[in-house]
């Protein structure tokens, strides 16, 4: 998914991801303005890379339990950025808070995304 969208991975270091994306028409609603699912695909990617580097030694992966979105507004082109941090980093769960902001640095969406780490079965 990130690839098909055109995700770009910023940084990914302890505890915080930046992914952005160069919005295109494709990114587009059919009312003209940026579409919500491109504005999560981002925030649920950043987070799922960051669970991913931070997963605990002898787990196996992870899958996304819930991830809750605000929209704020929009850009129609441009660059939109989204910074992630690590809120919660258990042995079972892990959360995830993520800032999109458009190009002019206006906060356009915010999310939660909490993440449930998968073990090996015994």
């Amino acid at each position: 998914m990130p690839n098909l969208l055109g995700i770009q991975e910023d940084s990914i270091a302890d505890g915080a991801i930046v992914l952005s994306l160069q919005v295109e028409k494709r990114h587009l609603a059919p009312n003209g303005y940026l579409h919500a699912a491109s504005v999560a695909a981002r925030a649920a990617s950043a987070a799922g890379y960051g669970c991913v580097a931070h997963l605990p030694a002898g787990a196996r992966g992870f899958t996304t339990i819930e991830l809750k979105s605000n929209f704020l507004g929009t850009a129609l082109d441009g660059r939109i950025v989204a910074h992630t941090t690590l809120v919660h980093g258990g042995r079972t769960t892990q959360i995830w808070d993520a800032t999109v902001k458009g190009p002019t640095g206006r906060t356009i969406a915010l999310f939660r995304c909490t993440q449930m780490v998968l073990w090996p079965k015994r």
